[in-house]
């Protein structure tokens, strides 16, 4: 379970650059809870999401994850219970190693083992194969393969396979199909629901097409100028269409969306 009790974050604090990034934002979020988030550039989506991996330490509030205290944890110990995947496929992974040296990365750092990549067993590599194998892209045929050599829809699914080797206690998604073509985003967003699904995982997924958000998980917030402003789950948003949460928006936020990226992949 994830708890983030009334976070403040103020860049540039006291300059003419002061930025509030978020006011008072408060979010909890089950185990097994799969929640959309829209809004618009500048809303506070990643500043949440950097908040909640501790890119930063927050001006005021908390953030209990899994009943522990990480306000002040450094981001290197939170990664290890919190999978993060971007926008860019380039990032989340390490393009001049291989497919099978980026797992091993990846299971030694969440797992809390400390051996060497030598000491990588046959069970391991078994292990790795196996779940490479149910990405359906021939990648467990390939494991020796320096990952800059894939395609960035490949290169996406591997990070999410990594994010989630070792089940996380949640999962953040920043967009992250949102620079691969149709087909493929459509097929990383199948492997994203079919993991959430199967591991129970708690998820917060940023995403700027809003059928995605009432699609997909079962529960949408929408951001504005660093605060939530709608928060609908259940049989609410069941019945919801696009429409519907334009107008839940104007309603919460005091104005209408204006993003024209929003607006055109309605």
């Amino acid at each position: 379970m994830l708890e983030i009790n009334s976070i403040t974050k103020i860049f540039n604090k006291g300059t003419p650059n002061e930025k509030v990034a978020v006011q008072n934002l408060s979010l909890s979020v089950k185990d097994g809870d799969f929640v959309t988030i829209i809004g618009s550039n500048g809303a506070g989506k990643s500043t949440m999401f950097n908040a909640i991996c501790g890119s930063f330490i927050v001006d005021e509030g908390s953030i209990i994850l899994g009943g522990q205290d990480i306000t002040f944890l450094p981001g290197y110990i939170r990664s290890r219970s919190i999978g993060h995947l971007f926008q860019d496929p380039m990032k989340g992974t390490a393009p001049n190693m291989t497919i099978e040296e980026n797992l091993a990365l990846s299971y030694l750092r969440t797992s809390g083992r400390k051996q060497f990549f030598s000491r990588i067993s046959s069970k391991d590599k078994k292990f790795f194969r196996e779940k490479l194998s149910l990405l359906d892209m021939g990648l467990e045929d390939r494991m020796e393969s320096p990952v800059g050599l894939l395609s960035g829809g490949q290169r996406q699914a591997l990070t999410l396979l990594m994010a989630t080797l070792i089940t996380p206690k949640i999962l953040l998604l920043d967009e992250h199909t949102a620079a691969l073509d149709p087909a493929t985003a459509e097929k990383v967003l199948s492997l994203t629901a079919a993991i959430v699904e199967e591991r129970k995982i708690a998820c917060l997924m940023i995403t700027h097409n809003m059928h995605s958000a009432l699609d997909m998980g079962n529960r949408t917030i929408m951001m504005d100028s660093g605060r939530i402003v709608f928060d609908v789950s259940g049989e609410k948003r069941k019945k919801m269409t696009e429409s519907d949460l334009l107008s839940a928006f104007k309603e919460g936020a005091g104005k209408a969306l204006d993003n024209d990226r929003i607006l055109l992949e309605t």
